[in-house]
């Protein structure tokens, strides 16, 4: 998994307990994917550990990754 020096020194220290699998499950299999306005991809999938939704976010290329988080305000539309 690629990643940025933003998401090693920051993201990771800050919050320890994400792990990498559920960043590249959210990238492999996402519930949902949204290109931001600046090209940076957004993928969510739910992690049954946190009970909640993982946002990930993705340089322009959809695969280096740049933030995750909890995101507590999303919600899986219906298809």
């Amino acid at each position: 998994m690629k990643t940025t020096r933003y998401f090693e020194e920051r993201v990771i220290r800050k919050r320890a307990y994400i792990r990498r699998e559920w960043v590249e499950r959210a990238i492999t299999e996402p519930v949902s994917r949204q290109v931001q306005p600046d090209g940076r991809v957004r993928y969510w999938t739910f992690v049954r550990e946190l009970g909640r939704y993982l946002r990930v976010v993705t340089l322009q290329d959809g695969e280096t990754v740049h933030n995750a988080f909890p995101d507590r305000h999303f919600k899986e539309v219906e298809k």
